[in-house]
C-alpha cells in the first residue's frame, strides 16, 4: 500500500470518527435541551425523561435542528410558557458546546 493510500485511509478514519462524535454531541445536546424545556414547562419525574427522548427522536427522524426548534417552540406555546425562538437557539448553541466539551473530555 502506498503512502497516499495510508494517508487517505487515515483521513477517512478521522472523518468517520469526527462524524460519530458530532452525532453523539447532538444527541446529548438534544437530551439536555429536552430536559431544560421540560423543566420550563413544569414536567417532573419520568415525564421529563420522556420529553427529552421525544426531542432526541425529533432530531433523529428529521436530522435538522430547525425541526427541534419548531417542536420546542410549539410545545412551549401549547404549555403557555413564553420562550422566544432566539432564546431556544441560544440555549441550543450553549448546550451543543457543552456536549462537545463533555465528549472531548470523556465525560
Amino acid at each position: 500500500m502506498s503512502t497516499f493510500d495510508d494517508r487517505e485511509k487515515g483521513f477517512e478514519g478521522k472523518f468517520a470518527h469526527d462524524q460519530e462524535l458530532e452525532f453523539k454531541a447532538i444527541a446529548r445536546c438534544n437530551r439536555m435541551i429536552g430536559l431544560w424545556a421540560a423543566e420550563k414547562m413544569g414536567l417532573e419525574g419520568e415525564h421529563r425523561e420522556d420529553y427529552a427522548r421525544a426531542i432526541i427522536r425529533t432530531d433523529v427522524e428529521h436530522s435538522d435542528h430547525e425541526d427541534v426548534i419548531r417542536k420546542l417552540a410549539q410545545d412551549f406555546s401549547a404549555a403557555k410558557v413564553e420562550v422566544r425562538e432566539g432564546e431556544i437557539r441560544q440555549k441550543l448553541d450553549e448546550l451543543l458546546a457543552i456536549a462537545r466539551e463533555e465528549l472531548k473530555s470523556g465525560a
